[in-house]
């Protein structure tokens, strides 16, 4: 099924332009990197650090965040929150692809729709998970139709650029040189920078967000990649 919302307040823009689309929970199974990922980067990093840390300290350093907590716990461990923050990340990347490397996360089976779409317009992945992970993804998968693939940056910047912040979107518009299309996605996050790049905002229900209560309006709502060849146009 899908369920196509009224556009009229988004000045009619054709769909022909480019389609993006989000990697966790759209091309790859599953809501995203697994807790377990940043937990275990961090053992990493205190390893070489020699530090030891536990209970209340280690929680807000071993979540995904780079907040507050975070930073507090750094200061009260005496080191530089940002170093350690991306060091972590570092870590965290390169387990992140040795799981998918070993098998623990599978392509959706609607990721062949996605090729058929290539032949009217332009692709692309923008995903809030590290880039070298979506870098890994579009080469083990060979997902070849991609004109475009952009995860991000490793680190406090890259963390703060994250959607709702449509700054990656921007960074395909840009590669792609293009305006205007679609953006596909799992979360309110993607709906919100979708509209803040001036895309349209496709959200896909799937298993891991079937109960979601959306409280953002998308311009299309689809329970397939497959629904989304109909809202494409061909290019002239």
């Amino acid at each position: 099924m899908t369920a196509i919302h009224d556009t009229d307040d988004r000045n009619d823009r054709a769909t022909d332009g480019v389609v993006l689309f989000d990697m966790d929970g759209v091309i790859l199974d599953g809501w995203g990197t697994d807790d377990v990922v940043h937990s275990r980067a961090l053992d990493d990093v205190l390893e070489e650090r020699d530090l030891r840390v536990a209970g209340d300290l280690r929680r807000p350093l071993e979540t995904h965040a780079y907040d507050d907590d975070f930073r507090g716990a750094c200061e009260e461990l005496g080191v530089d929150p940002a170093a350690l923050f991306r060091a972590r990340e570092e870590r965290g990347a390169k387990r992140s692809v040795a799981r998918l490397a070993a098998g623990t996360r599978r392509l959706c089976p609607d990721v062949d729709a996605i090729g058929e779409i290539a032949e009217r317009v332009p692709v692309g992945l923008v995903s809030n998970n590290y880039h070298p992970t979506v870098e890994f993804v579009v080469d083990h998968f060979r997902l070849d139709a991609f004109s475009f693939a952009r995860g991000r940056d490793l680190g406090p910047e890259g963390f703060r650029r994250r959607k709702p912040d449509p700054h990656y979107l921007n960074e395909a518009l840009d590669a792609l040189d293009a305006s205007a299309g679609l953006y596909v996605g799992d979360r309110a996050t993607d709906v919100i920078a979708a509209e803040r790049a001036g895309l349209d905002g496709v959200f896909l229900r799937r298993e891991h967000n079937a109960a979601l209560d959306l409280d953002v309006e998308p311009t299309a709502e689809i329970d397939t990649l497959r629904d989304l060849v109909g809202l494409v146009e061909t290019t002239p």
